[in-house]
């Protein structure tokens, strides 16, 4: 099985001062896909420099030419489906049809409150992701929609042309939970996971087990629509899961980790970009040999 080696980039480097040199540097070292965070801000970075996702993308798209990029995640916490749709349909233009919608059902922390609405309970956060994935694959896939919900409405909304990738972009589902896991296996090119966070301070073979088994749920959800597992791409977002403190250390380490979690059903593994004084601190020089030479490794 093949495997695939994507980064993610986020978003706190002014472009002129070092953001834009990100992006090329990501496609001059290979990566499959540069995707970066749709937050309004994250975690350690709240008080400091972070940009928006979407001009972020088109940025990038204007200074890259091979590279896919995408979203990793965007989620309903500040999204709404008419406008983001109308985004998404012009930065598949602007990309030449290399755009990869990650999407996610949200969480807790600051993108869920900024509006000055209050936190959703999980049970409100999945019921909004059912609703929000549908309308959204309605919006760019239909050149009108009216749809009234109980979250969310579009009335005559028009995407025209639609996506340049036919019959829209790839979305990339992120989702452990049953009810996300069923909307990946019907609306989901990929499913996206970063492991469970139950293990994240586990050993590495509770992790590989938590994962088996997020598998297996997302092989029922594909079989009881008749959908073939093969058809599906199925994503792992690197540095939460136990290793994350090693998996970079070395390319030796990184062809160890890689070829366990190929062996589980991966077929894309997703690094974030070295940043120094940060959980995701790592030395440049053994990234970009991961970068370079670890598939090279893994397929010898």
């Amino acid at each position: 099985m093949s495997l695939r080696l994507s980064t993610v980039i986020l978003p706190y480097r002014p472009w002129h001062q070092g953001g834009r040199d990100e992006w090329q540097r990501a496609e001059r070292l290979g990566f499959h896909t540069a995707y970066t965070y749709d937050h309004l801000s994250w975690r350690t970075f709240r008080d400091g420099p972070w940009y928006g996702a979407v001009p972020t993308l088109t940025a990038a798209a204007a200074v890259t030419d091979r590279m896919r990029l995408g979203t990793l995640v965007t989620s309903p916490n500040f999204r709404h489906p008419v406008t983001l749709a109308k985004d998404l349909m012009t930065l598949d233009d602007i990309s030449g049809g290399r755009l990869t919608l990650g999407i996610g059902a949200g969480g807790n922390g600051f993108d869920a409150t900024a509006l000055g609405q209050d936190e959703w309970s999980p049970r409100e956060r999945a019921d909004r992701f059912a609703e929000f994935v549908p309308l959204l694959d309605r919006l760019l896939t239909e050149p009108a929609v009216t749809e009234h919900g109980t979250y969310y409405s579009a009335v005559e909304a028009r995407n025209v042309p639609g996506c340049v990738q036919r019959p829209r972009l790839p979305f990339a589902v992120a989702a452990t939970g049953p009810r996300g896991v069923k909307l990946a296996a019907r609306h989901g090119q990929a499913w996206v996971t970063a492991g469970d966070p139950k293990v994240f301070e586990g050993t590495p073979e509770q992790s590989l087990e938590a994962l088996r088994g997020q598998h297996l749920k997302l092989d029922k959800a594909l079989s009881e629509i008749g959908r073939d597992s093969a058809t599906i791409e199925r994503v792992l977002l690197t540095g939460f899961t136990p290793e994350r403190a090693t998996m970079l250390e070395s390319v030796d380490a990184f062809v160890d980790f890689a070829g366990r979690h190929r062996e589980l059903g991966f077929t894309e593994l997703v690094v974030h970009m070295p940043i120094a004084d940060s959980d995701f601190a790592a030395d440049d020089t053994v990234f970009e040999r991961i970068a370079t030479e670890a598939l090279g490794q893994l397929d010898g």
